[in-house]
């Protein structure tokens, strides 16, 4: 990965725990959707962050956009967007490391994709949605994003007209404590995609959330015909 200097351009929150962020590397860099940069915070202190746009929307406008997570007791988080706020308010720039990770779109393929991510693993899965999209992508794309409670759906009207907007694309959101008047799909994430999947078999799936959650859902996916070299994230390069 190469380190480059890069201005933040500005941070919004998204719901009081997420915030967006969007930065402008002032070098050219290129990536793939899906994979990741790293904030350098200093020489032994690096996170890493999924970058929430698709390659083609950061050809159009120069800019990264994060999703970045930040509950109070977080403090790997809660720290990268302090840093990122200290750097815009006293007009610095902030270093990261691109692109990395090897659980990038597999844009060569022509199988039925489907992408499950829970909570702010939703930025990981996002960024391969959009890039597929924006390539008119002929193949049919199923989007599984699970959250707690329903005002975590920041995004819910963007992704309900994409919905809309493109005959191959399904939209599934999931709500884990769903209030009375909420019309889709509610409790555990991987029992809704489980009930919906009779074979993972012809699926490239890609998948965000918590470590657990992700080898969890590789367990239940390989019990209906996963192909294990056919399931992609970040959380593979810890567990095996």
């Amino acid at each position: 990965m190469q380190a480059i200097q890069t201005q933040v351009i500005s941070i919004s929150p998204l719901t009081p725990f997420v915030y967006k962020v969007l930065l402008k590397p002032q070098t050219n860099l290129a990536y793939a959707a899906g994979q990741y940069l790293m904030l350098v915070l200093g020489e032994e202190d690096k996170r890493a962050f999924s970058i929430a746009n698709a390659p083609i929307q950061f050809e159009k406008s120069g800019l990264l956009e994060l999703h970045i997570g930040a509950g109070n007791e977080d403090g790997y988080a809660m720290g990268a967007v302090k840093h990122l706020q200290d750097a815009l308010d006293n007009d610095q720039t902030v270093v990261i490391e691109a692109a990395g990770g090897n659980a990038q779109l597999r844009s060569g393929s022509s199988r039925p994709v489907l992408l499950v991510a829970g909570g702010t693993g939703f930025t990981y899965t996002k960024a391969i949605a959009e890039e597929l999209l924006e390539e008119d992508a002929t193949q049919p794309i199923t989007f599984y994003w699970g959250v707690r409670s329903e005002d975590a759906l920041y995004e819910l009207e963007h992704w309900q007209a994409l919905h809309n907007a493109h005959p191959n694309f399904n939209f599934i959101p999931v709500v884990d404590n769903a209030p009375s008047h909420w019309q889709g799909k509610s409790g555990n994430l991987l029992e809704a995609v489980m009930n919906d999947v009779e074979s993972f078999a012809e699926y490239d799936v890609y998948c965000a959330g918590r470590f657990e959650m992700v080898g969890k859902a590789r367990e239940m996916f390989l019990e209906k015909g996963l192909v294990r070299e056919q399931m992609f994230g970040d959380a593979f390069a810890f567990i095996k």
